[in-house]
C-alpha cells in the first residue's frame, strides 16, 4: 500500500520536459491517487509576468495523458490551502530545489497543522522550461 491516499502537485508544465515527467512519476510512487494542477495562463502571467508558450488547455491535455496522473485540473491559485479545500489531499509534492524557500517552509508549517505532508522530491538537474526557452531563442537568432 502506498503511503498517501491522495497526492497533489502543481506547476506550469510549459514546454513539457523530462524533469516534469520525473516529478509526476516520483509523486505517483507515493500515493494511490495523484491530482496534478496545471497553472492557468492568467495565474502564470500574474506571478511570472510572462505568457506560457503552450496554452493551458493544451498543457492540461498533455499532463492528463500521463499514465501516473489520475486527475488533472486547471489551477487558478498558488494558495495550497485553497487547493486542499478543493481536492482533499494528504500530501503535496514539490521539487527539492524549493527546499528552504520561505514560501514553501511556511506552506509546510500551515499544511502540517492540517495533517498534510509536504514532500520534497528530487529535482532533475540541468533542465528547465526557462532554459529550453533560452536555447530556443538562441537557435532562432542563429538562423
Amino acid at each position: 500500500m502506498k503511503k498517501y491516499k491522495v497526492g497533489y502537485t502543481q506547476g506550469v508544465y510549459d514546454m513539457f520536459h523530462i524533469g516534469h515527467l520525473n516529478l509526476i512519476n516520483n509523486a505517483k510512487a507515493y500515493c494511490e491517487h495523484l491530482i496534478v494542477g496545471v497553472n492557468s495562463d492568467a495565474l502564470v502571467e500574474s506571478y511570472k509576468h510572462k505568457t506560457p508558450v503552450v496554452h493551458e488547455k493544451e498543457r492540461q491535455t498533455i499532463v492528463a495523458n500521463i499514465k501516473a496522473v489520475d486527475e488533472c485540473v486547471i489551477a487558478d491559485t498558488l494558495d495550497k490551502e485553497e487547493a486542499l479545500l478543493k481536492y482533499h489531499f494528504d500530501a503535496i509534492f514539490i521539487g527539492d530545489d524549493w527546499k528552504g524557500n520561505p514560501r514553501w517552509e511556511k506552506t509546510r508549517e500551515d499544511l502540517g497543522r492540517k495533517g498534510v505532508d509536504v514532500v520534497f522530491l528530487p529535482h532533475t538537474p540541468g533542465i528547465s522550461s526557462t532554459g529550453l526557452r533560452i536555447v530556443e531563442n538562441e537557435a532562432i537568432k542563429d538562423d
